[in-house]
């Protein structure tokens, strides 16, 4: 029996009333994206009923949230009027693929600056980072925080600016930060219309949390709207708990300054967990492997190893241990990520 899906609904007028004022440029072909019921996970973890709120599916260049980030940021930096982007992360880094993505489709010039030493295979993200005709560069850290990493994205800056370009760096750990989340206040609102018109009232709504700038987006969403809706983090990077707390809260609060809202969000608006990381960023291990292989047999969707395969683990257990409940329904944020399973098919497939 196929999943109950919803594509559009007569609330969609309704989407987007808080984000109106930002200038945004549409790359997500595909919104609101589907909000689909998982009947036979659902029997299978014996828990709520899960619904997978499919933004694996935003569609440009294999889709994920940093689609929807993609919009308001280079809606700022066209309203600048500049003609290229500079940015940094991971080699497997979901953010840099939509970056080159973009700015590909908008014909502007991208530079990746990422954490490598260059010699990694070409698969993955990297591989299309390159089939999207980014300009590779490789850094030699491998921390997301590392203090250096404002000068190295201004090196690149002053060199675009004398090859004559106007060039805007795109830091989502830095200054974008507050502006990718306002991405996903816009998309609380979409699927609180979905929930309210499908009739269905989830208390919980699980997400991974890597760099904090989704969750924080979604919490500022929901507690503006007043709607009751725990926002569960999934950590999947080697933050401590503490460190991504803060983080997600200076977001939050940057991205309601940016729309001019009263709301302010605390550490107490939502729940963060650390169990599920395992042997670190990008690591894999068997059980993660297990509920990919599990979801993707029961529901044919597809999880990945580095978030949403982790975030999975983490609802999973959540549910075993009897902490949500056997009633009611969930909402899983799929945030897309399908390249990783090809960086690390070696693990998966063994």
């Amino acid at each position: 029996m196929s999943g109950t899906k919803l594509r559009k609904s007569e609330s969609a007028s309704k989407i987007g009333k808080f984000c109106t004022d930002l200038p945004r440029t549409p790359l997500c072909s595909h919104l609101p994206t589907p909000l689909e019921r998982a009947p036979r996970l659902s029997a299978d973890l014996g828990g709520p009923e899960i619904w997978f709120k499919r933004d694996d599916l935003t569609g440009l260049a294999l889709g994920g949230n940093k689609i929807r980030n993609m919009e308001f940021i280079f809606g700022e930096l066209l309203g600048r009027g500049c003609d290229s982007v500079i940015t940094t992360a991971g080699v497997q880094s979901n953010m840099c693929r939509a970056t080159a993505a973009a700015a590909g489709k908008l014909g502007l010039k991208c530079v990746l600056l990422l954490r490598g030493t260059g010699e990694e295979e070409r698969q993955g993200n990297l591989l299309l980072d390159d089939l999207l005709g980014a300009d590779v560069r490789f850094l030699s850290t491998k921390d997301p925080y590392d203090p250096r990493t404002p000068g190295w994205l201004e090196d690149i800056q002053t060199e675009l600016k004398e090859d004559g370009h106007s060039p805007y760096i795109l830091h989502l750990t830095g200054e974008t930060s507050s502006l990718a989340a306002c991405a996903y206040v816009d998309a609380a609102e979409e699927i609180v219309a979905q929930i309210d018109d499908l009739k269905i009232s989830p208390d919980h709504l699980f997400v991974t949390a890597g760099s904090g700038v989704t969750i924080a987006g979604l919490v500022l969403g929901f507690k503006n709207l007043g709607r009751d809706l725990n926002v569960v983090g999934i950590m999947c990077s080697n933050s401590t708990r503490d460190f991504l707390s803060d983080r997600i809260t200076i977001y939050a609060n940057g991205a309601a300054e940016r729309l001019g809202l009263s709301t302010q969000v605390n550490q107490g608006d939502f729940q963060l967990h650390d169990a599920y990381v395992g042997p670190g960023y990008s690591r894999c291990y068997p059980e993660v492997v297990d509920t990919i292989k599990l979801v993707a047999a029961k529901e044919g969707i597809l999880l990945d190893p580095v978030y949403t395969g982790k975030c999975m683990v983490g609802l999973k257990d959540r549910i075993a241990r009897g902490e949500l409940g056997d009633s009611g329904e969930i909402v899983f944020l799929h945030t897309g990520g399908a390249p990783c399973i090809f960086a690390d098919a070696g693990t998966i497939s063994s």
